[in-house]
């Protein structure tokens, strides 16, 4: 197995474990994929829950960008409901999962299709 295998298997543990979610592995490759070099980057990999910025970051470019939402405060609200799934006080909080979830939240699995 490739490192982003390790990953994606990393990724599924914390999906299954973490948040008690039941997953589907092709739709958790595409976004690993999706999330492109900044899964092999420790910073980059994961997201700050606390920092403003950041969740501005995540619904922007991703939940804007990528998955094509509209801006409202469903958006951040998203955000901070999967935050809340994958624990506050997780210390890793990766992006790939986050963005899994996310995914999964707004039925947006047809962008990685």
């Amino acid at each position: 197995m490739g490192k982003r295998d390790d990953l994606i298997a990393k990724y599924a543990d914390d999906l299954k474990n973490k948040c008690g979610i039941s997953l589907e592995m092709d739709l958790l490759t595409k976004v690993t994929i999706g999330c492109g070099p900044s899964i092999y980057n420790a910073d980059a990999s994961t997201v700050a829950g606390s920092q403003e910025s950041e969740l501005e970051t995540v619904k922007k470019n991703f939940l804007m960008k990528k998955l094509g939402l509209s801006d409202g405060p469903e958006l951040m609200q998203a955000i901070n409901d999967v935050i809340e799934t994958y624990g506050r006080s997780e210390r890793n909080k990766y992006r790939a999962v986050i963005y899994y979830m996310l995914t999964k939240k707004f039925g947006k699995e047809s962008v990685y299709g």
